[in-house]
């Protein structure tokens, strides 16, 4: 198969808009390589997060003296790049549709590792607050980018496809990335960081295997469909951005909180919480195949289905007062976890052509993380008027099984405006 304009032009390739004729007509299709690159690139961001959790105690430790206020901030640093995704995506969007896809994720991983790697050299804790927030910009530069390509590659059963092999493959790279920290952290306390190092080899596979997609516009011209000249559908941006800031805020109300849980029931060890959450965890992948068996009917029972399992989950673990109250509850609730992210996703897709795609991922993208922003300090608020952080679960819960009801309506309220 001849390459095509944007392959051969790296750097300075072609923009999407100004792809040849030929490529145009017979646009490149994707296969395994294009899709694990996706998949395994889309747990960069997962690792920024996952990996540090098993270190926080280390780096406090190595700071305290210098800097009392590290019981605050090297927390607050672990959550660092969630908050610039939030205010940035947006823009990263609009890079997105700008530029094109591919040259913007081969900066933006290369940038990653190096970003990300900078701690491993820094003594300065207010110096490593910056460079998380700056790793922050290159995950939302990540995320908008790969959340585009799946819109732009497959069809809505490819992107089904890959969106649940990336449910099924996160649990797995999640484990073995705190495994991984644990490790590097027994070496020295800032070793951790050289975990982002992943970054490059990311960064060759994105440069040997992804390509620019064609727009769909010169290709419906070229078979004579017609050319595509739909306003940025605003409408249904703002309906599934806040149906996506409600689930995601939902969705990190047990990744936050639920060790608290855990300690109001007389568990604190943390080995203990992890070999009994061992079992349920692996729910998540039993939600991301739900997802892929539910696709025929649609993104209206996925997300039904999605809200119906997360609030029924959080429900339980608030009643819960002994380990099988939690298991139970959890088991439910992983389950709708694993169905979150690619069911949103791909629901968030359908909306988008792809002179859109870029932006509207951009503004999916800052919605789902201004949910993370927001879950914990909504958890609290509940938890001081209720007075426990079982009563917030429940009230929590309440709420995702109320918006369960309400889901259906506003879905079917606004039709997608392009399938591609």
């Amino acid at each position: 198969m001849s390459k095509t304009v944007s392959e051969t032009a790296i750097p300075g390739q072609t923009a999407p808009h100004m792809a040849s004729t030929h490529d145009a007509a017979h646009p490149r299709q994707p296969g395994p390589a294009q899709g694990l690159t996706v998949v395994v690139a889309g747990f960069l961001p997962i690792v920024a997060i996952v990996s540090m959790f098993p270190a926080v105690p280390a780096i406090i430790d190595h700071f305290i003296k210098a800097d009392p206020q590290a019981m605050t901030k090297v927390p607050a640093m672990v959550s660092a790049p969630g908050l610039t995704i939030a205010i940035i995506a947006l823009f990263m969007g609009l890079l997105v549709d700008r530029f094109g896809r591919r040259r913007l994720l081969l900066i933006s991983t290369a940038a990653y590792g190096v970003v990300g790697m900078a701690p491993f050299f820094l003594e300065n804790l207010d110096a490593v607050y910056v460079s998380r927030l700056a790793l922050g910009v290159t995950e939302a530069a990540i995320l908008t980018t790969l959340n585009t390509l799946i819109g732009d590659y497959w069809d809505e059963k490819g992107r089904r496809n890959w969106l649940t092999l990336q449910g099924l493959a996160g649990p797995f790279l999640g484990s073995f990335s705190i495994l991984l920290s644990g490790y590097l952290t027994a070496i020295q306390w800032n070793s951790i960081f050289l975990i982002y190092a992943l970054g490059f080899p990311v960064f060759l596979a994105a440069l040997a295997f992804l390509y620019e997609p064609a727009s769909d516009i010169t290709v419906r011209r070229m078979l004579g469909i017609g050319e595509s000249t739909q306003d940025f559908p605003w409408k249904s941006v703002a309906l599934f951005g806040g149906v996506t800031l409600v689930g995601s805020a939902l969705y990190y109300v047990f990744i936050i909180n639920g060790g608290l849980v855990w300690r109001e029931i007389g568990y604190t060890d943390s080995a203990t919480i992890g070999r009994l959450t061992t079992i349920p965890s692996l729910f998540v992948m039993l939600g991301a195949a739900i997802f892929w068996l539910t696709g025929r009917w649609g993104a209206r029972a996925q997300l039904t289905c999605f809200f119906g399992l997360l609030g029924a989950g959080l429900l339980l673990i608030g009643h819960a007062h002994d380990w099988r109250g939690m298991v139970l509850g959890m088991a439910l609730q992983q389950t709708g976890a694993g169905m979150a992210v690619p069911t949103l996703i791909a629901w968030a897709q359908t909306y988008l052509p792809f002179q859109h795609r870029g932006r509207g991922m951009g503004l999916w993208t800052a919605c789902f993380f201004f949910g993370q922003f927001s879950s914990p300090l909504l958890v609290s608020l509940i938890r001081s008027n209720v007075g426990t952080m079982h009563g917030a679960f429940v009230v929590a819960g309440i709420f995702g099984l109320i918006f369960t009801a309400i889901v259906p309506f506003l879905v079917r309220r606004a039709a997608p405006v392009s399938g591609l």
